[in-house]
């Protein structure tokens, strides 16, 4: 089983897929995951348990219309201006 190894991916899956107001499955089933693992895989991911592969968070990204930099940025000031500059 992998573990996460400090990426802050997991968590700003999570916070992107909370501002959405989506689910765990409806995200997953969105961004093109078979309907009876969605939810499971994404659950997954928000662990940090597995990671998806790049395709799959293209389609993320794009479900909850943020930049793919935004998921993987550090710093918590620097993904708060990722979101209001790509907001315009």
């Amino acid at each position: 089983m992998k573990v996460n190894d400090g990426s802050p991916f997991p968590r700003r899956l999570k916070e992107a897929r909370l501002m959405r107001g989506l689910s765990q499955k409806q995200l997953g089933i969105l961004a093109g995951i078979d309907r009876f693992v969605a939810s499971a895989r994404m659950n997954q991911y928000e662990r940090g348990v597995h990671t998806p592969d790049f395709k799959t968070i293209l389609a993320l990204a794009e479900v909850l219309k943020v930049p793919t930099a935004y998921l993987f940025c550090i710093e918590d000031d620097l993904a708060e201006l990722i979101l209001t500059r790509s907001d315009g």
